[in-house]
């Protein structure tokens, strides 16, 4: 299978790695779930769940669904434009706008999606449930539910006007 130039370029981080017992007959049966999120550093985003018997394969099937679910970001100057909570079940992420300077303020699973997205100036808070699955989920949902000023206005009907932007 051949690579193309972008994909070698993709940072590839590991959440969190969940080990499974199944009670069987002559014992347990031990398998492993992996959450990854794939990013490109400059605004392209994903994750995915891998599931196998070993954790080498888990992380390998977890960076394949990550790279077919990657999206665009908006991003502003290595941040994002504006304040937004970010939802996924009883996870909910709350993504606030920093300036230049600050630094990725973020606990674990939120930090690995903004480093992959490739945001560097950022404060976020973890409301709600701290579940990583939900968590990667919210913070991806919030990113991606980012718009710009004209894609809001065109949305609103309205003009867009000029500003010194």
């Amino acid at each position: 299978m051949f690579e193309r130039e972008d994909e070698a370029q993709l940072i590839e981080k590991v959440v969190h790695i969940n080990r499974v017992a199944k009670v069987v007959k002559g014992g347990r049966r031990f398998s492993f779930s992996a959450i990854v999120v794939v990013g490109d550093g400059k605004g392209m985003v994903g994750s995915g769940l891998g599931k196998a018997n070993q954790v080498p394969e888990a992380i390998r099937k977890g960076i394949e669904k990550a790279r077919r679910d990657m999206g665009k970001v908006r991003l502003d100057d290595k941040s994002i434009p504006y304040e937004v909570i970010g939802r996924w079940g009883a996870g909910r992420v709350l993504l606030k706008p920093a300036g230049q300077g600050t630094g990725l303020i973020a606990g674990g699973a939120v930090r690995a999606v903004l480093e992959a997205a490739g945001v560097q100036n950022i404060l976020t808070k973890c409301l709600g449930s701290h579940n990583p699955h939900n968590i990667v989920k919210a913070t991806i949902r919030g990113l991606r539910s980012l718009r710009s000023p004209q894609e809001i206005m065109l949305r609103r009907g309205k003009m867009v006007e000029e500003t010194g932007a």
